[in-house]
């Protein structure tokens, strides 16, 4: 009976921290969701969004949620994202079918928002789940993560490489273990492992977003339709992309994660830190 209790205290601290991390995530998607719920406006739905996103951002950094380096991380996961928007609208990946004044090549401004609030989420578990890493290889991880990003545009003249990148990004990162601390214990799970459960859970928040009109796939133009499944994995794939990001403009600024020391869980009663 003391053993599940103590689990269940684990799995209820977990929850609670993934909460925290998904705070910005959550209230921009919550805004998006309110947005669509309004009556007409002077100003359009997507403009809206835009200054709404400008001032969580604002009220984030204000609140604590994000550090300046985090910040950075987040502005450059934003231009980045924005990037991937601009090229994939046009080659008809999916579209943003409402009219806006800060709509560029089919895109809307906010659009950059989604991929900085996976920054964000990344930035936040990073701080609440003290997060080092043994055995991740920098370079060979980084590679890997850029031609990811690569083949997502490429993959429309060009043969597709998803799996291949897959396996590599596997290959990679074997033997990387990420860390994490709960409550007053200390566990461990394979880096790939990550990128699968969060490209997971993007997914699932994909399905949302489109049902509240952030975006529109094609099969989705017509009424809401749920996202194809095969969206988890490029989910899990493009994970590695913002990690990455993350994890070089940390250890340009001196937050580099500890790649020496293991990250093994903690024994009842005990408290330590890798890293």
């Amino acid at each position: 009976m003391h053993t599940f209790l103590s689990g269940a205290g684990q799995l209820a601290r977990f929850a609670v921290l993934q909460a925290r991390c998904c705070a910005y995530a959550v209230a921009l998607l919550g805004g998006i969701a309110v947005s669509r719920a309004l009556p007409e406006l002077p100003i359009a739905r997507y403009d809206l969004v835009l200054v709404y996103g400008l001032l969580l951002t604002w009220a984030a950094r204000r609140l604590g949620w994000e550090s300046r380096r985090d910040t950075l991380v987040i502005a450059a996961c934003h231009v980045v994202g924005l990037l991937f928007e601009l090229v994939k609208v046009r080659l008809g990946s999916w579209s943003y079918p409402e009219d806006a004044v800060t709509k560029i090549a089919g895109v809307p401004l906010y659009g950059g928002f989604m991929y900085a609030a996976v920054a964000g989420y990344v930035c936040r578990a990073w701080h609440l789940f003290e997060l080092r890493f043994t055995g991740y290889r920098v370079a060979a991880t980084a590679v890997v993560a850029a031609a990811v990003y690569v083949n997502f545009f490429t993959h429309h003249w060009l043969p597709d490489l998803r799996w291949p990148l897959a396996a590599a990004m596997v290959a990679v990162t074997a033997g990387a273990w990420v860390g994490f601390t709960v409550g007053r214990r200390r566990y461990r799970m394979p880096l790939a492992v990550s990128f699968v459960l969060i490209g997971f859970f993007l997914w699932v928040a994909e399905n949302a977003a489109t049902y509240v009109g952030a975006w529109s796939y094609p099969h989705q133009l017509d009424g809401w339709e749920p996202v194809a499944l095969t969206k988890f994995g490029a989910w899990a794939l493009l994970i590695s992309v913002t990690f990455v990001l993350a994890e070089r403009m940390r250890a340009a600024r001196g937050g580099q994660p500890d790649r020496r020391t293991p990250a093994e869980p903690i024994r009842s009663g005990h408290r330590s830190r890798s890293g």
